[in-house]
C-alpha cells in the first residue's frame, strides 16, 4: 500500500510538473527555447575560452571545461525543479496546503515534480554536447565511450542532485518568497567549487576543501572520464584515483548528503506545520 501510494504521488506530480513548465507558451516557442537556452550558455563559454585561450580548441582543457560545462546544467534543474515546487504551489496556485491533506507523501510529491526541470536539462545537456562534438570538434567518440561507467554516474548523481533540492524545499518551507530561487543561488555557489570549467588546483588552498567534500566533484570527473577516458585523467585534481575509487567516494558522499537532506526536510517541514508556514504566503 506504501509503494502503491508512493509511485501515484511521484507519477502524478511529475505529470502536473511538467504540464505547468511546458504550458507558458506553444510547443514552437517552447522547442526553440528549449534549444536556443543551452546554446547560448555554451556559446559564451567557447567566446571567454577562445579570447583566454587565443583560439587553441586543440587542448584537452576544451572537453574538460565544456562536458564539466554541459553536465552542470543537471545541477540547477534538478535542484531547483525540486525546491521551486514549494514557491509554486504556495505562492503562484495556493495549493501546497492541499497537497499536505491529500493522501499522498509530500517528499515523494516534491521529487516527482523535479522530473520535468530533469527533462528538459536532459534536452539542454544533449543540445549542448551535440552541438560540440557537430561543431566544435569536442573529441568524444561513441565507440570508447564507457557506457556502463556513464549511465550508472549519471543516475546517482541525479538521485544525489534530486535528495539535495529536497533539503533546499526544506529550507524554502521555512523562509519568505524572496528565497525562491535558492535552487540556482546554491547551483551558482556550486559551480565554483565542483571543477565544472576549471581544476579545484587553480583555487586557493584554504578553499579546496570544499570542492574535495562536494560530491558534484567526483560526478563531474566520472561523467567527463566516461566520456572522454584519458583526456580527462590527465588533470592534476584526481588524477591518483582510479575510477572505481572516484565512484565509492560519490557513493559514499551521495549517501552522507541524502541522510542530512532527509533529516533537514523532516525537521523544517515539523517547524512550518507547527508555524503554520504551510499556506502562508508572503505576497510579493
Amino acid at each position: 500500500m506504501q509503494t502503491s501510494t508512493s509511485w501515484r504521488s511521484f507519477r502524478m506530480a511529475a505529470w502536473l510538473g511538467w504540464l505547468i513548465e511546458s504550458n507558458w507558451t506553444d510547443p514552437f516557442l517552447f522547442a526553440i527555447y528549449s534549444i536556443v537556452k543551452p546554446l547560448s550558455g555554451a556559446a559564451i563559454l567557447v567566446i571567454m575560452y577562445g579570447i583566454i585561450s587565443g583560439g587553441n580548441f586543440n587542448t584537452p582543457l576544451f572537453p574538460y571545461i565544456y562536458l564539466g560545462n554541459a553536465f552542470y546544467i543537471y545541477v540547477g534543474a534538478v535542484m531547483t525543479g525540486v525546491s521551486w515546487a514549494v514557491v509554486d504551489d504556495r505562492e503562484h496556485y495556493k495549493t501546497l496546503k492541499y497537497m499536505y491533506i491529500a493522501p499522498i507523501y509530500i517528499p515523494v510529491y516534491l521529487l516527482g515534480r523535479g522530473v520535468a526541470r530533469f527533462i528538459t536539462g536532459s534536452i539542454a545537456v544533449f543540445i549542448t554536447i551535440v552541438a560540440g562534438v557537430l561543431f566544435l570538434k569536442v573529441p568524444l567518440h561513441w565507440a570508447e565511450i564507457n557506457w556502463g561507467l556513464f549511465f550508472v554516474t549519471l543516475i546517482l548523481g541525479v538521485v544525489m542532485l534530486a535528495l539535495l533540492g529536497l533539503l533546499l524545499a526544506g529550507i524554502t518551507l521555512t523562509v519568505a518568497r524572496h528565497e525562491g530561487f535558492i535552487g540556482e543561488a546554491t547551483a551558482g555557489a556550486l559551480y565554483i567549487f565542483s571543477g565544472a570549467v576549471f581544476p579545484l588546483d587553480v583555487l586557493p588552498e584554504w578553499i579546496r576543501p570544499i570542492g574535495y567534500f562536494m560530491p558534484t566533484t567526483y560526478w563531474l570527473e566520472l561523467l567527463r572520464r566516461s566520456l572522454v577516458g584519458n583526456v580527462a585523467q590527465a588533470f592534476p585534481t584526481l588524477a591518483n584515483f582510479s575510477n572505481l575509487q572516484i565512484l565509492g567516494i560519490l557513493l559514499g558522499l551521495s549517501i552522507f548528503f541524502g541522510v542530512v537532506s532527509i533529516w533537514v526536510f523532516r525537521y523544517c517541514d515539523s517547524v512550518a506545520r507547527e508555524r503554520g508556514l504551510i499556506d502562508r504566503t508572503t505576497n510579493y
